[in-house]
């Protein structure tokens, strides 16, 4: 890590120490971070990214001992997947200690907690000393920023504090588990596959997509939306709109394009889903800049990180498949 990097983390974990806002790189998104247990720069936080109070925050930890800390319980089942996938694109949700701000998790009594894998988040919080609360860094319910030139062209000069650490590696928010009721419940698709997880701890509840809705970030029915209008759909040849873009798998899942179809962005070479899971939100930003008129979205197959891709191009629709 070159001295750059290590100067920006140490102004970094100052600023944060101090109150302040610091926009920093994990493997899934740049993350918009303060200090868990600073209720003003919290505030601050939901200010910025013009995010309602009802949507609760993801804290980041270090190091798996800082968990007890601030959790009440930790359920042999949370250990097990813990243990498997931290660091990782994983969150848990436990029951809170009474030092987690409640403006952290909503009012809610539980927290989201995660060990990112990338080396530069973890030596933020780590040199900061405290945890820290970071939803994705740009407008509420937008693409969330997979590189620092993501987060300022949405926030620019509102963060005290971008920390460039290249290209998300995971490109697609972090898998969300709660162990607050009696089994475990999927309460947000992402980095890590249900499959995976189902190994690990047994069959996972998964709630309908209108229940729970402020029980998690990302949740929202209308979450990730690019300015261009963005419809689902099954077969290209079934719409006519002029000038309209495509959001598509690989270039094998589309035989051939119609006239009406001016700009097209496929997601995998060869319809690699870890691949496309990472060119996600870079894709649906290039497209929405493309001067196209309408995004047509092809889903993608319902499995492994697929299901969290589908979750997402869902959510970022103005209108539903047609």
């Amino acid at each position: 890590m070159d001295i750059n990097t290590n100067e920006q983390i140490r102004r970094g974990a100052e600023i944060i120490r101090g109150g302040g806002v610091v926009a920093f790189p994990t493997e899934t998104v740049y993350g918009l971070g303060a200090s868990a247990f600073d209720e003003k720069a919290l505030a601050r936080v939901f200010e910025v990214k013009r995010r309602p109070f009802f949507d609760p925050l993801i804290l980041h930890i270090g190091e798996k001992g800082q968990l007890d800390d601030l959790v009440v319980d930790i359920p042999a089942l949370t250990h097990k997947l813990i243990d498997k996938f931290w660091p990782g694109p994983l969150t848990v949700v436990l029951p809170k200690k009474s030092l987690v701000p409640d403006i952290a998790t909503s009012g809610l009594p539980g927290v989201a907690i995660r060990i990112p894998s990338n080396d530069i988040a973890r030596r933020l919080i780590n040199t900061a000393n405290v945890p820290i609360a970071a939803p994705s860094a740009n407008l509420f319910g937008y693409v969330s920023p997979t590189a620092a030139e993501h987060v300022l062209s949405q926030l620019g000069g509102s963060v005290d504090m971008v920390i460039d650490g290249g290209e998300c590696t995971v490109g697609i928010e972090s898998t969300i588990i709660s162990f607050m009721g009696d089994a475990p419940m999927m309460l947000r698709p992402g980095g890590t596959a249900l499959e995976d997880i189902e190994d690990v701890i047994g069959k996972v509840i998964i709630p309908a997509n209108n229940d729970l809705t402020n029980q998690s970030p990302g949740r929202s029915e209308q979450h990730y939306a690019t300015s261009t209008p963005l419809v689902l759909i099954d077969d290209i040849w079934d719409v006519d709109d002029a000038n309209a873009g495509l959001l598509a798998l690989a270039p094998n899942s589309v035989n051939k394009l119609p006239p009406n179809i001016t700009k097209t962005e496929y997601l995998s070479t060869n319809g690699d889903l870890r691949e496309a899971a990472c060119n996600l939100f870079a894709a649906m930003r290039r497209l929405d800049g493309a001067g196209v008129n309408i995004i047509f979205a092809l889903p993608i197959p319902n499995t492994g990180l697929g299901l969290a891709i589908n979750d997402r191009l869902l959510r970022a629709s103005k209108k539903r498949a047609r």
